[in-house]
Order: structure tokens, then C-alpha cells, then sequence
């Protein structure tokens, strides 16, 4: 494979992730959670089991620790998240999503159903469902959060 094979199979691979992300942030406008940025966002979706520490956070959204909580911070503020105790470490906070976060998620995973019904229209079940399977094939080698 050539060098601008290599760069155009990256952006093949780019494109579809930043058009589902911009569908679903402007999803989350029109409907009234137009107070948060697309930074902010992105932290927010790499809150796991509605709880994460915010060292985990920072890493898996790939910022610092320090920008992760001045996000965290915003994000709290504006009553998409709290910080509680960790039940098994007294010295560490959770960071939850409370029920303003959990009314965005319902927003976006409606957007996310949407887009994937036209993919699979466009692309039909089976180029769909082999799509599915080559990236879910893909994450066991690129993904360190999967499992």
C-alpha cells in the first residue's frame, strides 16, 4: 500500500465518525442541550457505566488529567454530571451522569439508530452487517478500553 492509499484509507475511516458526531451534536442543539461544547461532549461519551474516575476519563478521552477535570467542572455546572464518593476508595470521586446527562444520551442514541438505518439502507444488510464485523474485528487490536 502506497503512502496516499495509507492517508485516504485513514480519512475513509475518519469521515463516517466525524459525520455521526456532528449529526448528533446538532441533534442535541435543536433540541435545547445547546450549552455544552463539542470538547465538553467528547469527555462526556468516554464516561463509562455512568461512572468514571477521572484519571480513567482523562485517559480514555485522551486529555490531561488537569483538562479532564476543568471539563468535568464545566460539565457539573451545567447539570450533566456530579462527583460522589468512591464506595471503595475514600480518597477518590465518581463522576456520574445525572438525569439531564442521561436525557442527552436518549437524544443522541435515537440520532445514532437514525444514521445506522440509512447506512444500512444505503449500503444494504449484508455490506452492513460486513462492515459491522470487519471494524468490531478491528477494535481487538486498536481498542485498549475493549472488553
Amino acid at each position: 500500500m502506497d503512502d496516499e492509499q495509507r492517508v485516504k484509507l485513514g480519512v475513509l475511516l475518519f469521515i463516517p465518525y466525524r459525520y455521526a458526531e456532528s449529526r448528533m451534536f446538532q441533534a442535541l442543539q435543536d433540541v435545547g442541550f445547546d450549552d455544552w461544547t463539542l470538547t465538553q461532549c467528547r469527555v462526556f461519551q468516554c464516561i463509562t457505566s455512568d461512572r468514571s474516575r477521572l484519571t480513567d476519563l482523562a485517559d480514555q478521552a485522551q486529555v490531561t488529567k488537569q483538562s479532564a477535570g476543568v471539563l468535568v467542572d464545566q460539565l457539573e455546572r451545567l447539570g450533566y454530571v456530579r462527583r460522589v464518593p468512591d464506595p471503595t476508595d475514600g480518597r477518590a470521586r465518581l463522576i456520574v451522569i445525572e438525569e439531564r446527562g442521561r436525557r442527552a444520551i436518549e437524544v443522541t442514541a435515537a440520532t445514532l439508530d437514525e444514521i445506522l438505518a440509512e447506512w444500512k439502507a444505503y449500503l444494504g444488510t449484508r455490506n452492513f452487517a460486513l462492515l459491522h464485523q470487519i471494524l468490531d474485528q478491528l477494535r481487538e487490536i486498536t481498542d485498549p478500553y475493549a472488553g
